[in-house]
């Protein structure tokens, strides 16, 4: 396929967002069990504004792009999400450059520069049951496909599929961050909502960068 440009990477924000608004009420549904019961609400509201600050034109540039992104949700998420989406996008966008498009391994290292500021923001780890059980596999399905010389679509579908069994593997996990972990042994049995929300994060990337390559 020809490089990741700026059209595919806001056409990835774009299904992303009509992803989260699609699934609204059952992301709003997992908090409700273990959080606010706002996860679905906010994000909603902002890939909402994102879209709209998007609308007016696509930047020229990935990095102005991402920082585009990771500005609104800070600005206008509540809860944790906003800031750990936020410094995901913005981190990607420092690690993208002032470049038109990438190839793979500077998609890969984007990705990871996001994990990583996702990890430095919340502090999270492995068998936490955050976001982080749904990314961190995600990322490194996306580095190992690239290593096998798989193509970045299939490398995206195969970090979209880590993604969807860590969200999965969250289900038994008894929280140790966030508010779930003030529930204890009662946060087990219930699906992180942020998982959630990163597998469908991997999903889109993986459907935006398929479109892409056809």
């Amino acid at each position: 396929m020809a490089g990741i440009d700026t059209a595919v990477l806001a056409d990835w924000v774009s299904r992303f967002g009509a992803a989260v608004a699609e699934k609204r009420d059952w992301l709003t549904e997992l908090d409700s069990a273990i959080g606010d019961a706002d996860h679905g609400a906010n994000m909603d509201r902002g890939m909402s504004a994102v879209g709209e600050k998007l609308a007016a034109g696509t930047p020229a540039t990935v990095d102005e792009l991402l920082k585009t992104v990771g500005m609104t949700l800070v600005s206008s998420v509540g809860g944790a999400s906003g800031p750990l989406y936020g410094t995901f996008f913005l981190r990607m966008g420092m690690a993208a450059g002032a470049v038109s498009e990438l190839d793979g391994p500077a998609l890969a290292a984007a990705l990871r520069a996001g994990l990583d500021g996702i990890v430095a923001r919340g502090k999270a780890e492995a068998g936490d049951k955050t976001m982080f059980d749904a990314m961190a596999p995600a990322v490194d399905a996306f580095d190992a496909a690239l290593a096998a010389d798989s193509s970045v679509a299939d490398a995206a579908r195969a970090a979209a599929e880590a993604a969807a069994a860590g969200r999965d593997a969250t289900l038994p996990l008894v929280a140790r961050k966030g508010r779930a972990s003030y529930l204890g042994e009662r946060s087990a049995g219930h699906l992180d909502p942020g998982a959630a929300s990163t597998a469908i994060l991997f999903d889109t990337l993986a459907d935006a960068l398929a479109g892409s390559a056809g």
